[in-house]
């Protein structure tokens, strides 16, 4: 079996909750627009937005025998997906957004201590390129994967935390977030310094991002790029951008353009209401793309 990416770990169901405001001030009841639960967490949006932009997907996760399971094996029919049982059931998440697009997000992995993604589930496929989610059941699979490549997706991570650096440390490309770090080219270049890394890229939101490779001598930014539309909910952004990163990366495109597209995925996401159900196809990216050439 070969694909372009195989996505492991990261699936989940997303209960969004549209909140007057945020942080919510304490109240015994608020009246909300309709709550509403949909696909959701890191590796569903990084396969989603993959195959939608035209790359061939295997995803594989452990879920519960759940309605959210249920649910998930629904939204990702599309997709070469294994599954193998989660025994605490399926990950979730309830996620308060703001109305400018902000995100609480209250998860609950679900998690099962000692719990491992089976090797049967991804062994055999003969990918170009892996996308491990952090994950705790997905700490041991870097020594199992056939692929050319492998990325990761810190998220939050503070520069610090021990949790996340088997993922930091064991993956080519490296995303995070800066929203936790207080010196984000520093945790860069330590991740550069202890990993086998060549490039890493830290996510600003609407400051666009940061990215060190093993040939820079300093960190460079890149700015974001225009909304397309009013914002609607961040969620999603980052595996978005993500997404849009890897399809330049694997049709060969320089670095600077697999920053620009990533940049324009991340954008249409805040566009569309909830985390992954409306991720930019192959033709609008690169049609977006042009007309910021143009």
């Amino acid at each position: 079996m070969s694909a372009d990416v195989l996505v492991l770990g990261g699936s989940g169901v997303d209960t969004t909750v549209y909140v007057p405001e945020l942080p919510l001030p304490y109240r015994d009841t608020y009246h909300v627009p309709p709550v509403v639960d949909r696909i959701g967490n890191t590796g569903s949006g990084v396969a989603l937005g993959c195959h939608a932009l035209g790359l061939g997907v295997v995803f594989a996760d452990l879920i519960g025998d759940d309605p959210q399971g249920a649910l998930i094996r629904d939204a990702l029919r599309g997709l070469d997906c294994r599954w193998g049982p989660a025994e605490a059931g399926t990950t979730r998440s309830v996620l308060l957004v703001g109305p400018d697009g902000r995100r609480l997000s209250l998860h609950d992995p679900k998690a099962t201590p000692g719990e491992r993604l089976p090797k049967e589930l991804y062994t055999g496929v003969a990918a170009r390129h892996a996308h491990v989610s952090i994950t705790d059941r997905c700490r041991d699979v870097y020594a199992g994967l056939e692929c050319e490549s492998v990325s990761t997706d810190l998220h939050d991570w503070d520069g610090a935390n021990d949790y996340h650096k088997d993922f930091a440390y064991r993956s080519d490309l490296v995303f995070l977030s800066s929203t936790a770090l207080r010196d984000p080219a520093a945790a860069m270049r330590h991740i550069l310094a202890r990993g086998r890394a060549h490039t890493v890229v830290c996510m600003r939101g609407a400051d666009g991002c940061l990215v060190l490779t093993r040939d820079d001598a300093d960190v460079r930014a890149f700015p974001a790029v225009p909304l397309p539309g009013p914002v609607a909910d961040s969620n999603g952004a980052g595996d978005a951008f993500v997404s849009g990163f890897l399809y330049g990366r694997l049709r060969g495109r320089p670095l600077e353009e697999c920053v620009r597209l990533g940049a324009i995925a991340g954008a249409h996401a805040c566009t569309v209401a909830g985390t992954h159900e409306s991720p930019i196809t192959e033709p609008l990216l690169l049609a977006r793309a042009q007309s910021l050439i143009d």
